[in-house]
């Protein structure tokens, strides 16, 4: 979508803001990780510690302090109404990475714009590493973010978090694009948008991700030259249904596009 020009002069400051809130929980995310935590099932019987509420409570009172106007989403406290920003947190993507001693989990942080991806970040606190995107431009730490040139699945390296996420009709599509890549691995959560957008890896395919698991992402691999949408080509909003296709080219995520529906 287009922003007006007030609102996109106001990216760096953002971003800025972002990596400000990034710095502040990356110790905080540090203190907890191979520790002994107690887990608990939230009702999708995905995991949940102390970190990742710590963690979260830490961005929303910065990110109220700063911008008390804005509206918060987070994955674990829920939702406060603001005007045409809204920050979007994960505090720890990839919590099964990181109760199981598994470094590859990040700090997600996205702010939309009237429910449009607008900046996103991905920390990655245990390698310090940091990508971030607004419109038009991705950085991996101070350096540009380009992503590959591959244009064909069978070409391509291929990743997604893990193949149990996938049953029934999304299985086959998994299958289906899988199977016709070069090379395929499984793991890294939010990790592995990153290699998208930095070019060493082609295509992500995902389902069952909520809105704090892809927000952050989209300005990401779209400021690599990427495209990432849900599974019918669509753009992927806080109102998506979960099913996400990132792919470096747009050759390539039309192929993978046709692959989906059969």
């Amino acid at each position: 979508m287009g922003y007006p020009a007030v609102v996109a002069d106001d990216a760096d400051a953002y971003l800025s803001f972002a990596a400000e809130l990034a710095d502040l929980v990356r110790p905080v995310v540090l203190s907890y990780f191979r520790t002994p935590l107690d887990v608990v099932s939230k009702s999708d019987d995905s995991p949940v510690t102390i970190a990742d509420r710590t963690v979260e409570l830490r961005l929303r009172e910065r990110i109220e302090e700063r911008f008390p106007e804005h509206g918060i989403i987070g994955e674990e406290i829920g939702g406060k109404p603001g005007g045409a920003f809204t920050w979007i947190v994960d505090p720890i993507d990839g919590t099964k990475s990181f109760i199981t001693g598994f470094p590859l989990f990040g700090t997600l942080i996205a702010l939309t714009y009237e429910e449009q991806p607008f900046c996103g970040l991905i920390d990655v606190p245990f390698t310090g590493e940091r990508w971030t995107g607004k419109p038009g431009l991705a950085l991996f730490g101070s350096r540009l973010a380009r992503t590959s040139t591959c244009e064909r699945i069978a070409d391509a390296r291929f990743y997604t978090t893990s193949p149990d996420m996938f049953t029934g009709a999304d299985a086959e599509a998994f299958e289906r694009i899988s199977k016709a890549a070069r090379l395929r691995r499984f793991g890294g959560d939010c990790y592995v948008y990153g290699l998208l957008a930095s070019g060493h890896c082609d295509i992500v395919l995902e389902t069952g991700l909520q809105p704090h698991d892809y927000m952050a992402l989209i300005p990401i691999v779209e400021g690599a030259g990427g495209c990432m949408t849900d599974w019918a080509g669509r753009p992927l909003t806080i109102r998506s249904e979960g099913h996400v296709l990132a792919a470096a080219t747009p050759k390539l995520h039309a192929e993978a596009l046709a692959l989906i529906r059969g």
